[in-house]
């Protein structure tokens, strides 16, 4: 009787140390993915940065603000006429197909329909 005691009370006592070593392994775990996840964060954020720093250093030259002037916001020089092409008219529309007719059921596809929709 007093070895079963033991054993059971040696039972008790591994299975509280592996209940209380599993909380901090799940938490490492935890902060291991959440680093790692935010590791690839930041790389893509500086990849984003170094493209965005040399955009900027583009657009700090005259000509690629007058082209941006020009493309998006249709500015002209003093001096300059601005013309606008306009999309030409659409082509004859086209002619609708009739869609066919439905066929005429008889009363054994009906009853199959009927059958087969409450399957």
């Amino acid at each position: 009787m007093k070895r079963v005691a033991r054993v059971a009370v040696a039972l008790l006592v591994l299975v509280a140390l592996l209940f209380l070593a599993g909380f901090p392994a799940r938490t490492y775990f935890d902060q291991r993915n959440a680093l790692a996840a935010t590791t690839d964060r930041l790389e893509v954020l500086r990849k984003s940065n170094k493209t965005l720093s040399g955009r900027t250093s583009e657009l700090q030259s005259d000509a690629a603000v007058e082209r941006l002037a020009r493309e998006q916001y249709n500015l002209v020089r003093p001096g300059e006429e601005a013309y606008a092409i306009l999309p030409g008219p659409e082509g004859p529309a086209p002619a609708k197909v009739a869609a066919p007719a439905p066929k005429k059921q008889s009363w054994l596809d009906k009853v199959a329909d009927t059958l087969s929709f409450w399957n």
